[in-house]
């Protein structure tokens, strides 16, 4: 039941008859002394409940303040009323605090590393599994890059919980992590998963500016550096699969790249999307088969088939091109030509029938189900390392 409340609220009140909402953190500026003194009466407010990181002495800093679900309105209301300047930098902060949490209960296991922030300058931030030292063997796991796919975040941070839970008490797992690193990043575009909880359901892009454009965000799944002109993808800042202007000008995109780049020793990378029931591998640019289709293609269906034996899921294995469409600049194709050579790509839950509107009863399983596949792709990884 636990779960299910936490993954209800992370998903959204879309998607249930009852809210679930987690708390959010509010950056205020005050512009003068009279503005500093309204947010110290807010500090005496002790029915709102509030925790403040920042204590408002200055107008030269913004006052970073959590505020409870309940208090929302409340607080909402006395900043506008007194014409304090505000904005939301952390919707949602349960994703926030979960990640902390898995963090803290696991410290022998797990660290949270912070690899950069946002345009809007949230933290992009991964949690890192391991038992070792050193650079050593890893796979990177990664959730959200498409903002309104929110099955995936929900399925992110349930699997980043099942592995530290797991571990030393589930043989596949434990021989995993004896060997390698796991690398998650639950959510990799929060500006644009911030956006599509307050104001556009239905929002797929980053939050960035085009310059000489009306149009907002990049699609950061188009925006790797692996064919980037190519077909797929789009060159008008207004469309859903805009490029953007040159290959990693999202810092979403960039500081993940940067991130395996320096530590030169990823095995696998691991996109998980949704929708449509999915399994696929490079290449999304050319129809053109990858030097190993052949093994990617045998460990996607052994995954596949796992996947199937819990729940009777079916997904259609194959090429990202030739399996759904062309599609240049993305993550995986990226992974592989950069030498990383077990790139696999998920679409989740459903096939359409809800669509990015999957219902609560539909999360677990979903996020069950993709762990089993997942755990035949690790483990095929960790005993074909190279």
């Amino acid at each position: 039941m636990r779960w299910l409340l936490f993954f209800a609220a992370l998903i959204g009140a879309s998607y249930c008859k009852e809210k679930f909402n987690g708390h959010q953190v509010f950056q205020i500026k005050a512009r003068d002394g009279n503005q500093i003194n309204k947010l110290q009466e807010l500090i005496n407010m002790e029915n709102f409940k509030l925790n403040f990181w920042k204590l408002p002495t200055t107008t030269e800093r913004p006052v970073d303040v959590v505020v409870p679900s309940g208090s929302l309105k409340l607080v909402k209301s006395f900043l506008e009323s007194h014409g304090l300047e505000y904005s939301i930098s952390i919707q949602d902060l349960q994703l926030y605090h979960e990640m902390d949490s898995i963090a803290s209960d696991y410290p022998n296991l797990v660290s949270q590393l912070k690899i950069g922030y946002s345009f809007e300058k949230r933290p992009l931030y991964v949690l890192k599994f391991s038992t070792g030292e050193g650079k050593r063997p890893a796979i990177w796991l990664n959730a959200g890059i498409h903002s309104r796919e929110w099955i995936t975040q929900a399925t992110g941070i349930w699997i980043a919980r099942k592995i530290a839970s797991d571990f030393g008490n589930e043989p596949n797992i434990t021989s995993i992590l004896d060997k390698m690193d796991i690398f998650l990043m639950p959510v990799a575009n929060p500006d644009g998963y911030v956006y599509s909880q307050t104001k556009d359901r239905f929002w797929r892009k980053t939050r960035s500016h085009t310059l000489g454009s009306r149009c907002v965000g990049v699609d950061p799944n188009r925006n790797w550096n692996a064919t980037f002109f190519g077909q797929g993808s789009s060159d008008e800042p207004c469309s859903e699969v805009y490029r953007g202007p040159k290959p990693n000008s999202e810092v979403e995109v960039k500081s993940v790249v940067d991130f395996i780049e320096s530590h030169g020793n990823f095995q696998s990378f691991i996109d998980i999307h949704s929708y449509s029931q999915l399994l696929m591998y490079p290449y999304g640019y050319t129809c053109n088969n990858a030097p190993d289709f052949a093994e990617l293609d045998e460990v996607g269906k052994h995954a596949a088939q796992a996947l199937y034996s819990l729940f009777g899921t079916r997904y259609r294995v194959g090429p990202i091109c030739s399996t759904v469409y062309p599609a240049s600049g993305s993550s995986i194709d990226w992974a592989y030509e950069n030498g990383i050579k077990y790139a696999f790509t998920f679409e989740l839950r459903d096939t359409g029938r809800y669509g990015f509107l999957l219902p609560a009863n539909q999360i677990l399983p979903t996020a069950q189900e993709t762990w089993v596949a997942l755990q035949v792709i690790m483990k095929h990884v960790k005993d074909h390392l190279y």
